[in-house]
């Protein structure tokens, strides 16, 4: 018996198309991950400044809180009651257990607003708290 006819004797080329799948897959995760970048410092909070902060990592999952002048709670640009954020950070606190919260307060943010949300982390379990800072002037990041 001769088994040889039926093996393959030219080579397979580099296939274009797949490539083009993944460069468009990865340019919409980019431009997503942009736009919700944006989201975040669009809202015109002014942090305060701190000497002895650091620039921490960014952390999968990190839910960022902001606290604007007037004490309303924002989270993605949207607006959010007390209640719905208790409700919202359940949801995540039984889902993922150390997902972080970064608490983004302006700096003319009365404190009671900033302990409401605190209270709220610490009501459904989350420990994993930090709070955003800018670099006093002169300070090198």
């Amino acid at each position: 018996m001769n088994f040889q006819k039926k093996i393959r004797t030219s080579s397979v080329g580099f296939q274009m198309a797949p490539m083009l799948d993944i460069i468009f897959i990865m340019l919409i995760h980019f431009m997503a991950a942009t736009i919700f970048a944006q989201w975040e410092h669009k809202l015109g909070i002014k942090v305060p400044t701190a000497d002895s902060g650091t620039r921490g990592i960014r952390q999968r999952g990190e839910v960022i809180i902001n606290v604007d002048e007037a004490g309303t709670i924002y989270i993605n640009s949207q607006e959010m009651s007390a209640e719905r954020l208790e409700s919202l950070l359940a949801e995540i606190a039984d889902a993922f257990q150390e997902y972080p919260v970064v608490i983004r307060a302006d700096r003319n943010t009365r404190h009671q607003s900033v302990m409401t949300v605190l209270d709220i982390c610490t009501r459904v379990k989350i420990h994993n708290v930090a709070f955003s800072s800018i670099p006093a002037e002169g300070q090198l990041e």
